[in-house]
């Protein structure tokens, strides 16, 4: 059940969701929504109302002298969305590193 979600996708576009109540998460690629679902309750303490679930497709690189192409894995991706009221801390925004 752990292993179902690897780690939550911090980025510019998954924070801007996370204000609109949708977080997101890198998941295994054989991982169900059920799964999904009763993974974030018990890792988070919060309420799952919905999950989307997107296959994204690996990148294909061409790398070293002869420029051969490699293709990295394929991974899936996770949207949760919680019930009203509830948040996910990992996705919550300081304004520290603004200051300068």
């Amino acid at each position: 059940m752990i292993h179902t979600v690897t780690r939550p996708l911090i980025t510019e576009k998954s924070l801007n969701l996370a204000s609109k109540g949708w977080y997101t998460f890198a998941v295994a690629p054989d991982a169900r929504k059920q799964g999904i679902a009763r993974t974030v309750n018990g890792l988070y303490d919060v309420n799952v109302q919905a999950v989307r679930v997107l296959i994204m497709h690996g990148k294909v690189r061409a790398s070293g002298k002869r420029r051969t192409k490699t293709k990295r894995m394929d991974w899936k991706k996770a949207l949760v969305r919680l019930k009203d009221g509830q948040t996910i801390d990992a996705f919550e925004v300081t304004g520290e590193g603004e200051k300068k």
